[in-house]
């Protein structure tokens, strides 16, 4: 599910040239970078928002876990956050969590 909407390039950077002879490989399948947009204020109104305080010990796959069943969707909370990492947050921080999954992955371009 995580590389869904996500386009496969071959990459023959000469970059890499050094690093694939070292492989014995002629080229790189990877995936391009996902470009995923942040709701709208109005998107967001459609959405049930869960006011959670950060905590010691808190992570964004245990929220995930928790609130979406999914710990792989930590993503989606740290997006809509605006917060790419635990480390852009301190305790006693609002995290918020948008619900339900389905609806906040339509409105990102998921």
């Amino acid at each position: 599910m995580r590389y869904k909407n996500q386009e496969v390039f071959t990459n023959i950077n000469e970059a890499y040239r050094h690093y694939l002879k070292s492989r014995g490989d002629k080229k790189i399948k990877q995936y391009d970078t996902p470009r995923f947009r942040h709701p709208t204020a109005k998107d967001a109104a459609k959405f049930n928002t869960i006011n959670y305080i950060w905590g010691t010990g808190d992570r964004y796959y245990k929220l995930a876990a928790e609130y979406y069943d999914d710990p792989t969707m930590w993503w989606v909370i740290a997006l809509y956050n605006q917060k790419p990492t635990e480390f852009h947050l301190k305790l006693g921080d609002v995290v918020f969590i948008p619900t339900p999954l389905e609806s906040v992955l339509f409105h990102i371009g998921y």
